[in-house]
């Protein structure tokens, strides 16, 4: 495996490094939102790239190396020596729903040798959940999935994605990496604190909440954010909510709000939140969410040699941590160590296996590590 790394910012590019990359069969790059409506990412690369395929999205943040960006474009060119890569796209309409885009876009990649779909999704348009259901009706258990929920900062108004094409609202990109000497591993850890009563999801539709413990949810949103609930749904990330089955006290998953209707007291996830379920509001503080990321780099299966770290934070975490957010991608690198190259972005949705259960689910508030290498 080759790595060759490099960031566009202030109009210009800059080779942070570089293996020797002469035929990459994929290019992936993360872009802050207002590159991908005015800078023309695809065509910057395939200019440099003109053979691979190009694959990215728009984020809430950029990582590269142990780096976190704001308003760049980082690319990273991949050349695989042992193994193959293959790419899908589907765009969303009101006609397909999350599962069924999901079924779809898989579809299309053939299974013989498959060993990960990276799946790079829209971040504001789509269930997460269902999008995984339908991914896995195609997919045998075997075949890992991993990816992320495209970003828009703490703005959530339009996210980007774009495979081959440049970047558009409402796309759906599955990346298959092919080959018996391609080692995959993934974790995914959070490090936030439950805290105040367990509730019980009374009243919800899929990724939509309307009610706990009997009571309007956005209400109870708003009591606990105080001056904070004119800022909704961007400050709900300081608050997430944990929930899982009842009478269950191991592997909840965590959601975060994409959006509110204040017409129905309602709040809308970027996953399923089951009725029945129980739920109990989170907050975060840095030294445990610095803990987290580094609990997610010591549960990797890691090889020596060159390898590729594919890191999905959430939004959250970075409004939280603010300034301090390199520190966990830093523990990260530290981990890993030199010969793993990592690159990534701070989503809306972190796609990922649950440790509890071993099931691909959407999370939120984690970060998610995807390791590539190859014997």
């Amino acid at each position: 495996m080759k790595i060759r790394q490099q960031i566009f910012e202030n109009g210009r590019w800059t080779t942070l490094s570089d293996d020797g990359v002469s035929q990459p069969q994929l290019v992936l790059y993360f872009a802050a939102p207002e590159i991908c409506r005015s800078q023309s990412p695809y065509q910057q690369l395939q200019q440099q790239f003109p053979n691979a395929h190009i694959a990215g999205l728009s984020t809430g943040g950029e990582i590269l190396a142990d780096e976190v960006f704001d308003d760049s474009l980082a690319a990273t060119a991949i050349e695989l020596e042992h193994s193959r890569i293959e790419t899908a796209s589907v765009h969303l309409t009101e006609e397909l729903s999350s599962s069924a885009a999901g079924h779809d876009l898989v579809q299309q990649l053939p299974q013989e040798g498959l060993r990960l779909v990276w799946l790079l999704s829209d971040g504001l348009k789509v269930n997460g959940s269902e999008l995984i259901r339908g991914c896995r009706e195609v997919l045998p258990e075997e075949i890992m999935i991993t990816g992320g929920l495209a970003g828009d900062g703490p703005d959530f108004t339009t996210t980007y994605t774009g495979c081959n094409a440049e970047p558009t609202s409402g796309q759906l990109v599955a990346i298959g990496f092919y080959g018996e000497r391609l080692q995959v591993s993934s974790s995914s850890f959070g490090g936030w604190d439950r805290f105040g009563p367990l509730r019980t999801v009374t009243r919800s539709e899929d990724n939509v909440l309307y009610e706990l413990d009997g009571q309007p949810a956005l209400d109870l949103y708003k009591h606990y954010l105080g001056d904070e609930a004119q800022n909704l749904p961007g400050s709900g990330l300081l608050f997430p909510l944990s929930i899982r089955p009842p009478h269950q006290d191991e592997g909840a998953v965590v959601r975060t709000i994409l959006a509110v209707d204040e017409s129905n007291n309602s709040l809308t996830f970027a996953g399923n939140v089951p009725e029945g379920y129980s739920a109990q509001l989170m907050r975060g503080n840095f030294d445990r969410l610095i803990e987290g990321a580094a609990n997610a780099a010591e549960h990797l299966q890691h090889q020596q040699g060159r390898g590729l770290a594919l890191l999905v934070s959430c939004i959250g975490r970075k409004l939280l941590m603010g300034q301090r957010i390199n520190d966990e991608v830093e523990v990260v690198a530290d981990i890993l160590g030199q010969d793993i190259a990592l690159t990534g972005f701070y989503s809306y949705g972190e796609i990922a296996p649950d440790g509890y259960t071993g099931q691909c689910e959407l999370h939120n508030q984690t970060m998610t590590i995807t390791l590539l290498q190859e014997h």
